[in-house]
């Protein structure tokens, strides 16, 4: 793995534990209504000591969560992690005059130490006399030892770390609105990769102390601005116009300048998206749909966010978030912010300026965003993941060439064999907005907020040996379901049941590996037996069997052993055009009583050859034929 992967593995990892924090939010939000006034104070110091718990044990929530994510979600790792922190407390709080606390840096540290041993001593075998402690138990017996050097360690280092942080902290407040600035600009080139995570646990959970009356010491802009620290808040203020206007600015932009005959679905795409990004501040939708298309317009949206950093410090705006900068957290924490009022004109002249801005350059320099050409970003998904599943996992390059799939709130992370495997159009087709290679194997894929349940389904399948079929694409043109094609027979499945294309160019291929088993005499038809026992016809137009057969011609004959994307007949598109009642061509499985569950890629232009375009589970009975 490269550098670059490991830091996106990472990123990951440290992500995780925040997603407590919206909890520790409401409640303290909750806690600071007024509940002494309604008679119920004990609501109020339940809520308040619920929330600050979670921001207490943070440094804990860190350690587990970092190794948990290192270690590929393994238990064991996550419980010497949290071993390794108790045994930190306990040296430190014994040793120390108290000026050294566990700190979420600590708890990353500890969570990459018993991710790494995990990772690297799981499968330990050591003499039969102590097996006992081999296996994922060593990880637990060793982590014990380190954790007890390192915190010896520590005792003469932490002064120093802390000591370059209030370095750090200073620089910045000398840089002033200037630093913010810059921060804003590499916390948005940083998302793009996926690493934005990184810069942010410097700035939001180790940046800057503050002591709570009750002589606590709170580190980070984010614990301080939930702590009740007037001077936290800098480093996310800024980012409510950006994710509140500016971003759903864009997706309003990109509606208008759709197609007339694609607007409908875009609109309904991108709203949705806007509305995400609006109330939540999951942004990645908006942002990968002009990221590769347009990557100068995503320099001059760097360049406008770092500016909204500046212009909230020059107003001495202070507020917050538990998640991200969204109007939920805007609302929720805005009991604790300073001047926040002043964000919602800001964030409105931002999405003006964004709306304007973006509508102008798609439409003068014809950047190709969604519903301005064939393709599809960010499809519905609710309901149909386990059905697009398989064909996710085949553009990805088939199960054995993934080697790690995790996943983020709006991304897939994997780790492959080879990255060159990857069908990007075929994922861009299956909803994705847009994917990314980092080098080594390491690869996301933007599929928004569905990434973790699409993860779960895929990871499914890669756990099942599934007998399955896939199919590619035997002509090029545009797929339709088999229903709505203008013909009785094959719409009503009485034929079989599968997909069907309409004609563009004159070449049909074979969609699967299998055997010539009939080629009808005038070649306008052909049907092909896999080796799992399915027959497959190829029905080349409607009512077209009375044609002559010099228009069509076959390039193969009865027996022949065929592969995907094998030309199977050469036809004479104008003739057909013609004289046939339609182009539809259909692709069925005259005997679908050996399936057990259909999947079909989105209803749209495919090429010849393109893989893949449906995939079929059979019944377990009919497992076994050709594995490819």
């Amino acid at each position: 793995m490269n550098w670059l992967g490991s830091l996106q593995q990472l990123g990951r990892a440290v992500m995780l534990p925040t997603m407590v924090l919206p909890a520790a939010a409401i409640l303290l939000s909750v806690g600071s209504l007024p509940w002494d006034v309604w008679g119920l104070p004990s609501i109020g110091d339940v809520s308040t000591w619920a929330g600050q718990g979670i921001f207490y044990f943070l440094p804990y929530f860190f350690a587990v969560g970092v190794a948990w994510g290192l270690a590929n979600q393994a238990g064991p790792a996550g419980l010497a992690a949290l071993s390794g922190m108790f045994i930190y407390d306990q040296v430190t709080r014994h040793f120390s005059d108290g000026s050294i606390q566990p700190s979420t840096l600590i708890g990353i540290l500890f969570g990459m130490m018993a991710g790494g041993l995990y990772n690297r001593f799981k499968h330990i075998k050591l003499p039969e006399v102590v097996q006992f402690f081999g296996g994922s138990r060593f990880v637990l017996l060793i982590m014990g030892l380190l954790s007890a050097v390192f915190s010896w360690f520590m005792l003469g280092i932490a002064p120093f770390l802390q000591r370059g942080l209030d370095e750090l902290t200073q620089l910045m407040l000398h840089l002033g609105g200037f630093g913010l600035f810059l921060y804003g600009m590499i916390y948005r080139i940083l998302t793009a990769f996926g690493l934005h995570h990184l810069l942010n646990n410097v700035f939001w959970f180790q940046l800057g102390t503050f002591t709570t009356p009750d002589g606590s010491i709170v580190q980070g802009d984010l614990p301080r601005y939930f702590a009740g620290d007037p001077t936290a808040g800098s480093f996310m203020a800024g980012l409510f116009p950006i994710m509140m206007f500016a971003l759903p600015g864009i997706a309003l932009a990109i509606i208008h300048e759709a197609r007339e005959d694609l607007k409908p679905k875009i609109k309904k795409t991108f709203l949705t998206a806007a509305l995400v990004c609006f109330v939540t501040g999951v942004s990645e939708q908006i942002e990968f749909a002009f990221l590769f298309v347009a990557p100068y317009m995503f320099i001059v949206h760097v360049i406008l966010s770092g500016l909204a950093m500046w212009i909230t410090y020059a107003l001495d705006i202070h507020h917050g978030f538990s998640y991200s900068a969204g109007v939920i957290d805007y609302i929720l924490n805005f009991h604790l912010s300073h001047n926040a009022w002043m964000l919602i004109p800001i964030g409105l002249a931002y999405g003006v300026v964004y709306y304007v801005l973006f509508r102008w350059a798609i439409h003068r320099f014809g950047i190709p965003t969604p519903g301005r050409e064939e393709g599809s970003t960010l499809e519905d998904w609710a309901g149909n993941i386990p059905y697009q599943a398989p064909l996710i996992l085949e553009a990805l390059g088939g199960k054995e060439n993934v080697v790690r799939l995790e996943s983020c709130v709006t991304r897939l992370r994997l780790t492959v064999k080879n990255d060159r495997l990857i069908d990007t159009s075929a994922l861009k087709l299956l909803g994705s907005a847009g994917s990314m290679k980092l080098g080594g194997g390491n690869v996301q894929v933007v599929f928004g907020t569905y990434s973790e349940l699409i993860r779960e389904e895929v990871n499914k399948l890669m756990q099942r040996d599934l007998p399955q079929v896939l199919f590619c694409a035997p002509v090029q043109g545009r797929m339709l379901p088999i229903a709505e094609v203008p013909d009785h027979i094959f719409a009503a499945k009485l034929v079989g049941d599968g997909v069907a294309f309409i004609l563009e160019k004159d070449e049909l291929v074979s969609p699967v590996f299998g055997t010539i088993l009939h080629i009808y005499p005038t070649m306008h038809a052909i049907g092909i037996s896999t080796p799992e026992g399915l027959e497959v016809l190829l029905h080349i137009g409607i009512d077209t069997s009375q044609l002559t057969g010099g228009d069509f011609q076959a390039l193969v004959k009865e027996g022949d052993v065929v592969v995907p994307g094998q030309l199977l007949i050469k036809f004479n598109l104008a003739y057909i055009r013609k004289h046939a009642a339609s182009l539809a061509t259909p692709m069925v499985i005259t005997n679908p009583q050996l399936v057990k569950s259909w999947s079909f890629a989105p209803f749209k232009g495919v090429k010849k050859g393109q893989a893949s375009v449906m995939s079929v589970v059979l019944h377990d009975r009919n497992v076994g034929g050709h594995e490819s």
